[in-house]
């Protein structure tokens, strides 16, 4: 079971695994991991194999990306602080490197998300803290 977040509380206060959704409900990333600390966020998604359909991750503070070591095509998605989309850059390859001016976070999908869930510039993101597993 997951929470919502009033709306008063900002998307800056996202921690830990969240939901993201458009400021209509759609879901855009159901279990999304939040990288705000020195170590989740330089590992970032090094060592996985794949993100599935669903899962992303959620790294700030940044305004730039690299998918050096890699072994997928990920979609990144520019964030300002208040989870305003200010770019997205889809099917990123490995070995390429991104980068957004303005920028705060960026939420990295399985290549094809962004498209599939209708992420586009001046979207709002919103965030559902996600209740821990039982």
């Amino acid at each position: 079971m997951d929470r919502a977040v009033s709306a008063d509380q900002s998307f800056r206060a996202a921690r830990g695994v969240v939901a993201l959704t458009n400021a209509d409900g759609s879901t855009i990333c159901d279990s999304c991991v939040v990288a705000d600390r020195m170590f989740p966020r330089m590992k970032g998604l090094l060592g996985k194999r794949e993100l599935a359909s669903g899962e992303g991750m959620l790294i700030r503070p940044t305004s730039s990306i690299h998918t050096f070591f890699m072994r997928f095509p990920i979609d990144a998605v520019f964030l300002s602080r208040d989870g305003e989309v200010l770019k997205v850059k889809p099917n990123v390859g490995a070995w390429r490197a991104r980068f957004c001016r303005g920028a705060h976070s960026v939420l990295e999908l399985p290549a094809g998300e962004a498209a599939r869930r209708d992420v586009a510039p001046g979207a709002q993101l919103e965030f559902r803290k996600l209740a821990p597993a039982a």
